[in-house]
């Protein structure tokens, strides 16, 4: 079994040996889908203009409700019709046609360059509209309305709130040994419109997203003698040092309200978890212990998680963000690293391995409950989803790096792939802003 520190050395060694474009394109796969998936028809919206629209809007929502696991879209070569608004519907045809749900919009041209985008969801066994709304939009924003809209289908339907019109982040590198380029990239839920937040020669790790969705924490490596916790706001470009201590700068995590963010230091001897104020550099000293203790990541604003080797092989524990009395929260296994944490604090994402294996579990905090969700043989990285329904994370397909995304419960999977090269350390931001 590995010991923490060649746990380390192991997922930097990873990190660092993937070879990817940095513009390439994601793939995303539906390995497999929810067995109650609801069928649902997304009809193209309407558009009556000669300037040709950047996006389908219709196309946007239906794949977005696809890759959740919880629709089934009705092939557009299958559609009955193709009405623009809820008054023209005859609700016997489409449920001949096997749908529930019926989505249908038009797309109007506004003077100052924008869009005005209707939509009405239709209910189709109980023929009767379940919501409608106009949104206004500027031309480069359409692929985001499509976000949106497939929001609200999804909470309208199912009581939850959705989770496509957020991003993920990742880290992407180029090139051989010696000549390597290393990227930190945004890129829409679906992997559209992917861009480069920093280049760098020197390897960037970690991404962690704050909570107002726009600033990502990551460490760098481009001083030679040490490791950095940066800062850096993906729309405006601007960046700062947060800490570069001696020693390890690692595992950045921000805190709920976004003041504060939990990491890896090690300047002080042993690796242990510190909690540092983003705004004046104060730090707070979580742990005490000789063993290693890394990969913190909050339940709440009090409350942290990390992995540590203290009772001779990695496990997660618990303390309070101001330090204090540490409590041990998975005992299944020999190895349990990596902890990530839904929203609502309940639910705890983390690598579980076991005979030559590294795949994702959960662990449900209050009973201490673990389920096995995944499959691979080195899955890595779990990252949670705004709305706690799916958990994103690393792996590995036919010797290259891929991302995954998987249900809480197992029953939904999906594949991330780049049309070249691979991606790891994978991010899910929270819901825009």
């Amino acid at each position: 079994m590995k010991s923490m520190k060649t746990l380390l050395g192991a997922v930097i060694a990873l990190t660092f040996c993937f070879a990817g474009a940095a513009q390439a394109v994601m793939k995303i796969e539906i390995t497999q889908a929810g067995q109650s998936a609801l069928p649902i028809a997304v009809v193209p919206f309407g558009y009556d203009s000669d300037q040709p629209l950047s996006e389908d809007i219709a196309e946007v929502v239906a794949a977005d409700l696809a890759r959740s696991g919880r629709f089934k879209p009705l092939d557009r070569q299958d559609l009955v019709a193709t009405p623009q608004s809820g008054d023209t519907i005859r609700y016997g045809n489409w449920r001949l046609s096997g749908v529930d749900y019926l989505l249908v919009g038009k797309v109007n041209p506004l003077q100052n360059q924008g869009y005005q985008v209707q939509f009405q969801l239709l209910d189709v066994v109980r023929q009767e509209p379940v919501t409608g709304y106009n949104l206004t939009v500027q031309g480069n924003r359409l692929r985001q309305a499509g976000h949106e809209i497939a929001d609200i289908v999804f909470e309208q339907i199912l009581g939850e709130p959705g989770a496509f019109n957020t991003q993920i982040a990742y880290i992407s590198t180029e090139g051989g040994a010696g000549n390597r380029v290393y990227r930190l990239q945004v890129a829409d839920s679906d992997g559209a419109n992917p861009v480069p937040v920093l280049t760098s020669k020197r390897p960037l790790m970690s991404p962690a997203w704050a909570p107002d969705a726009r600033r990502l924490a990551y460490v760098s490596f481009e001083d030679r003698n040490r490791s950095a916790i940066y800062i850096q706001d993906t729309q405006d470009g601007s960046r700062r040092k947060l800490i570069s201590r001696s020693g390890i700068n690692g595992a950045p995590a921000w805190s709920p309200d976004g003041k504060r963010i939990a990491a890896t230091l090690s300047h002080s001897g042993d690796p242990e978890i510190f909690v540092i104020d983003v705004d004046s550099g104060a730090l707070t000293q979580v742990t005490r212990n000789g063993a290693i203790d890394t990969e913190p990541a909050w339940v709440d604003n009090n409350t942290l998680v990390f992995t540590s080797d203290r009772s001779g092989s990695p496990q997660i524990y618990e303390a309070a963000a101001d330090g204090g009395r540490v409590t041990r929260l998975t005992f299944e296994g020999r190895y349990n690293a990596s902890p990530a944490v839904s929203s609502d604090g309940r639910s705890v994402a983390l690598v579980h391995g076991g005979e030559g294996r590294y795949r994702i579990a959960v662990i449900d905090r209050p009973t201490g409950l673990m389920s096995i969700i995944t499959d691979g043989t080195l899955d890595e990285s779990p990252s949670f989803s705004p709305n706690g329904g799916m958990i994103l994370y690393a792996s590995e397909s036919g010797g290259k790096g891929v991302l995954g995304a998987v249900s809480v419960d197992g029953s939904v999977r999906q594949r991330i792939t780049l049309s070249e090269g691979d991606v790891r350390e994978p991010a899910w931001s929270p819901l825009l802003k």
